[in-house]
């Protein structure tokens, strides 16, 4: 019966209805994991008013402007999360410094996945030098603490948005290398790639369509949980005072500036302390989801 309604479908298509099929049994098991569907939801949030945050607030008048009479108010209705040390509203720069911890993260680990995945697959699929090369570089780049290199690099190169990235994006490169490397020397003898090469396929091609395409499950769920990772390092950065130039606002230039008034202030520390934990919560819940929900292994 399955081959009579087979014949009635093109191979594209039935490859289609298989990519779907398998989209929906992913998505059907990730459901099942309640604090993973409850990360989903809350970062689906975040998401949100870090898009529309100029709907929400007004950046002029209450991110960055300065109200020496309003400073130090603990939340009030007016202020839902008070006012920081120079009268700005706390809740309004946690909106706005969204943006900034989301954008660093998703661009950082854009950017190590980019590098260190193409390395990964370079590695795991030529072997000899090659892979001594690739991995040695990349136990390098392990032996440096993440921090203190993020903190060299800015410090080489100036404090901006796109060094920041970069800085905090290297420290990603060897896992992504080992991950992807790990996938590749499990691929690469598939009888698909071997059918690949026969028809004539090129190593470049087979690296993008069949090897790297092969890899996404691990691929996605480092990603996700990498993404936590640099947003913890993007705060630790700004709090050391080599994040963001002021006035922009972020979590943790938001945290470094209440930190000399912690006692008689401590909401200018505590809710940006704790926007940074249910961020990097709910990546981790959702990483641990998407790692249950795409492994083989699981599925009953």
């Amino acid at each position: 019966m399955n081959e009579l309604n087979n014949q009635y479908h093109t191979p594209d298509e039935l490859l289609k209805m298989r990519k779907t099929s398998r989209v929906g049994e992913i998505w059907r098991r990730f459901k099942q994991n309640r604090m993973a569907l409850a990360g989903l939801i809350i970062l689906v949030i975040i998401i949100l008013v870090a898009i529309f945050a100029d709907q929400l607030v007004d950046y002029k008048t209450q991110v960055i402007k300065i109200s020496l009479p309003n400073r130090f108010k603990g939340p009030s209705a007016r202020n839902w999360l008070g006012t920081d040390e120079l009268g700005r509203d706390i809740l309004a720069r946690l909106i706005y410094g969204a943006r900034v911890s989301l954008s660093v993260g998703i661009v950082a680990v854009s950017f190590s996945l980019l590098i260190g995945g193409t390395l990964g697959a370079v590695a795991g699929y030529y072997g000899g030098v090659v892979e001594n090369l690739i991995m040695r570089f990349s136990d390098i780049l392990q032996a440096i603490p993440h921090l203190l290199l993020a903190i060299t690099i800015v410090s080489a190169f100036g404090q901006s948005m796109p060094v920041l990235m970069i800085a905090v994006g290297i420290s990603s490169i060897p896992a992504y290398i080992r991950i992807v490397r790990a996938s590749t020397l499990t691929i690469k003898d598939q009888e698909y790639i071997e059918a690949a090469r026969c028809l004539g396929a090129r190593d470049w091609q087979i690296i993008a369509r069949h090897i790297i395409n092969n890899c996404m499950a691990p691929i996605i769920v480092e990603a996700t949980l990498r993404t936590a990772a640099a947003i913890l390092s993007t705060s630790s950065m700004s709090f050391l005072g080599l994040g963001v130039k002021a006035p922009t606002p972020e979590w943790g230039a938001i945290m470094s500036g209440g930190r000399a008034y912690l006692r008689d202030a401590w909401h200018i520390t505590l809710f940006p302390g704790l926007t940074i934990m249910i961020t990097i919560l709910a990546l981790n819940l959702m990483g641990d989801g998407l790692r249950d929900a795409l492994d083989p292994k699981l599925k009953r």
